[in-house]
């Protein structure tokens, strides 16, 4: 039977080969199992806290490996748990012994991210920090690191703390006003509630300001590349990519599936999906690449839409810039490099507004002019300070909303002169939503389900 209160343990390092691997224990007997394992100079109980001893791992009648371990005491630990964790040779037989021995002396298999779990629990986190470390470990640039960063660090839930507190101060003067009314201040009262729900309105504006460029930084964009086939989409994934990731060559239909891959532009990552080339064919096989195509350029954030410079546009091209008029698009006329055949006036005239570069994959030529057209679409050419605090999570942009939302409904009350107790229930809904950001006042399914889409080990 699963308890809160087990000894966990889970291998906390990458699987596969690596000159380290880390098992990971949490509990109040921790250190009683490790010790079962643990053959060295002095007993792991005798160990001082925060330090690390050599030894070896036994199955009590042979040893098993050559390990480090390290022995941290409650409650200075992640989990505010004690914590041991034992370094032994990366592989998968080795770390996988040595958790298999654990597990036999006691200790129960972690669920996923059960580790960080605890250190919410045990109020060495709130629940916005734990999922600043999942965003940590899924960050795709350094950008994307550092928000995650500022997240683990508290810089939003220091704010979202310093709100909570504007309105719990308001609802304990409602409260006075209540309980002892012969000290009525009803007037003040009123003002007291524009005042500190105006101030919470307009900081909550801020951070849904940085809503867009943080969900960006944190999810990355769904960038489709398309165009005809052969004006150059797959030379310009394997520029983006710095890596001949794409198949390139003179015969149009060479890409028959969508490619996909991670790309860093300017501290931006880009999902970035290679398409086949879209056009009616008979082939089969390319019939199939062709409308995985078509479902890429549906669920895309930005579209990259190449043409070719050396050829006259075709109605095919004409259909792909009629297809994407209402979106995101960068327009790339490639092979600048071969005499020119296409009306570039007709091109700037398709892309109505939208950025036209001019590129020459072949020779690497627009890449930068391409990446800063890209930065400029979403960022107006900067990103915030490395100081801002960011918003990325779907959830807590979801909860920022709602807690708006009833903020101003307090407001909209105040101005018609409801009744002070009225308006208190739209300022605690509003107060309670800030908590759920944070896991003050949250389900314990939402946690349980937040905690599952990590990672074993974490």
């Amino acid at each position: 039977m699963i308890t809160e209160f087990d000894t966990i343990a889970a291998i906390s390092t990458a699987q596969g080969e690596g000159a380290i691997g880390i098992v990971r224990l949490s509990g109040d007997e921790a250190i009683s199992i490790a010790s079962h394992l643990y053959e060295g100079k002095n007993p792991l109980q005798d160990v001082a806290s925060h330090s690390i001893v050599y030894g070896h791992i036994t199955d009590g009648t042979s040893k098993v490996e050559e390990a480090m371990i390290s022995v941290m005491r409650a409650p200075r630990t992640f989990t505010r748990e004690d914590v041991v964790e034992i370094n032994c040779h990366g592989g998968l037989v080795s770390v996988n012994r040595v958790l298999q021995l654990a597990l036999k002396h006691g200790a129960r298999l972690a669920e996923p991210g059960e580790f960080t779990k605890r250190a919410f629990l045990n109020g060495r986190i709130d629940l916005s920090q734990a999922e600043g470390v999942m965003d940590l470990i899924r960050a795709k640039t350094d950008r994307a690191m550092n928000v995650a960063l500022g997240q683990l660090e508290g810089r939003l839930s220091g704010k979202i703390k310093q709100l909570r507190q504007e309105l719990l101060e308001t609802v304990a003067q409602v409260e006075v006003n209540i309980d002892y009314p012969e000290y009525d201040a009803e007037a003040m009262t009123h003002d007291i509630m524009v005042e500190k729900v105006g101030f919470v309105i307009e900081e909550v504006d801020k951070l849904l300001r940085t809503a867009g460029q943080g969900k960006i930084l944190r999810e990355g964009l769904a960038t489709a590349i398309i165009g005809r086939p052969n004006v150059g989409k797959s030379s310009l994934m394997n520029s983006l990519v710095h890596e001949n990731k794409a198949i390139v060559t003179d015969i149009p239909g060479t890409t028959r599936d969508t490619l996909e891959e991670y790309v860093n532009v300017r501290g931006v990552p880009l999902r970035l999906v290679d398409t086949a080339g879209i056009r009616e064919t008979e082939d089969i096989v390319e019939r199939l690449g062709v409308e995985r195509s078509r479902k890429a350029l549906r669920e895309a954030d930005l579209i990259l839409l190449v043409v070719n410079h050396g050829e006259e546009l075709s109605p095919e091209d004409e259909a792909l810039f009629e297809a994407t008029a209402d979106m995101n698009a960068v327009v790339i006329v490639n092979k600048v490099d071969v005499p020119r055949a296409i009306n570039l006036e007709r091109v700037n005239e398709l892309a109505a507004g939208r950025p036209v570069v001019t590129t020459a994959f072949i020779e690497d030529k627009g890449l930068e002019d391409l990446e800063e057209a890209i930065a400029a679409l979403f960022f107006e050419g900067a990103i915030e300070g490395e100081d801002a605090t960011y918003v990325s999570n779907t959830r807590h942009i979801a909860l920022l909303e709602q807690a708006k939302q009833t903020a101003q409904d307090a407001l909209e009350a105040t101005d018609l002169g409801m009744p002070i107790d009225l308006i208190q229930i739209d300022v605690t809904r509003t107060w309670e939503l800030l908590g759920e950001i944070i896991g003050d006042s949250v389900q314990d399914s939402l946690i349980d389900q937040l905690f599952s889409q990590f990672c074993l080990g974490k």
